[in-house]
C-alpha cells in the first residue's frame, strides 16, 4: 500500500493545475503508467477517462483523505445540500488544527476526516480545538474505526459518520450543539481582516481610528465586546462567503472525481475551459 502514496500528489489543487497546463507532468506520467494502460500500444482514452480509472483504484485500494473529502463534498453538499445555499470549506486554521472539510449552512459543521490509512492519536485534541470555534463537530471514518470512536464518544456531542465500499454515508451518530467552548479569540483568528471588518463596521458603524500598530488589537477589542450568539452568527455569515461558485452549471458539469479539486480551486471560466479541453485530449497509444 505504501507505493500508493503518489496518488496523494495527484489529487491536489496545484497538482490539478500544473498538469491541465502540463500533460507531461512527471508525476501524471509515472501515475499514468501505473495505474492505467496508456503505455501500452493501441490503447487510447481520454484524461477524464485516465481520471476516472485512476479515481477507482482509489477508492477500491487507497481510500485517502482527498477520496474521503471528495465523497463528503458529492454526497452531502451537492447530495443533501445545494451550492446555492451552503458553503464547503478546508484547511481553516483553528488553534493547533486544521479542520478537514467545513459546511456551512444554517449552522456550520466540522467534518474531521479519520480514513484507515490514519491512526487516531490526535482525535481528541483536534476536536477540541476545533470546539473553540464551532459549535457542531463530527468525525468522517472508515467501518473498522466506528465502534472505538463509538464508544470514546459515547457521551459527547461529537458525530460519528462511516464512507461504505459503495460511497454511501452512514450516519452512526448525529453531531450535537456544543456552544460551551466557543472561545471569541480563537474564533478572530479564523477571520480574515475584510472579514472582521466588515463584522465591526456591521455591528460598531465604523472601523477603529488608530494607529497601524494598534489597529488590530483595537478591532479585536471591538469584536470580543459583542455578544457571543451574535458574534458566531456574524463570523458563519463571513466564512459562507469565502467559497461561492460563480459559474454554478459548469462547476455542476465537472467529473465527480474532480468536483472537490474544483471547488477548492475557485474556478473562473477560462479555467473550466481550460480543463474541459485537457480532459477532452486523448493520450496513449
Amino acid at each position: 500500500m505504501a507505493n500508493n502514496t503518489v496518488l496523494n500528489r495527484l489529487f491536489t489543487i496545484a497538482s490539478l493545475h500544473d498538469i491541465v497546463e502540463n500533460p507531461d507532468n512527471l508525476v501524471y506520467k509515472e501515475i499514468l503508467e501505473k495505474y492505467t494502460k496508456c503505455n501500452e500500444s493501441n490503447y487510447f482514452i481520454t484524461n477524464e477517462e485516465a481520471f476516472s480509472s485512476i479515481y477507482t483504484y482509489l477508492k477500491k485500494n487507497y481510500r485517502n483523505e482527498y477520496y474521503y473529502k471528495n465523497t463528503i463534498l458529492n454526497r452531502l453538499l451537492l447530495g443533501a445540500h445545494s451550492i446555492s445555499t451552503t458553503t464547503a470549506l478546508t484547511q481553516i486554521p483553528i488553534s493547533a488544527s486544521k479542520a478537514d472539510f467545513v459546511m456551512i449552512n444554517g449552522k456550520a459543521v466540522v467534518y474531521e476526516i479519520k480514513t484507515e490509512l490514519d491512526n487516531l492519536e490526535r482525535l481528541e485534541s483536534q476536536i477540541k480545538n476545533y470546539y473553540k470555534a464551532f459549535d457542531h463537530v463530527c468525525v468522517v471514518t472508515c467501518d473498522e474505526y466506528a465502534e472505538v470512536l463509538l464508544s470514546r464518544f459515547a457521551d459527547l456531542p461529537v458525530g460519528i459518520y462511516t464512507i461504505s465500499d459503495s460511497e454511501y454515508i452512514r450516519h452512526i451518530k448525529e453531531p450535537q450543539l456544543n456552544n460551551a467552548d466557543l472561545d471569541s479569540s480563537v474564533i478572530f483568528k479564523v477571520l480574515n481582516k475584510p472579514e472582521y471588518e466588515s463584522i465591526i463596521q456591521s455591528f460598531y458603524g465604523s472601523l477603529p481610528q488608530t494607529t497601524q500598530v494598534m489597529y488590530y488589537r483595537e478591532c479585536r477589542k471591538l469584536f470580543l465586546d459583542i455578544p457571543k450568539e451574535k458574534q458566531y452568527t456574524a463570523f458563519l455569515k463571513e466564512l459562507k462567503k469565502r467559497n461561492s461558485i460563480q459559474d454554478k452549471q459548469m462547476f455542476l458539469d465537472v467529473p465527480y472525481e474532480l468536483k472537490a479539486l474544483v471547488y477548492f480551486s475557485h474556478f473562473s471560466k477560462s479555467d473550466y475551459s481550460t480543463l474541459n479541453n485537457f480532459l477532452s485530449t486523448q493520450i496513449g497509444g
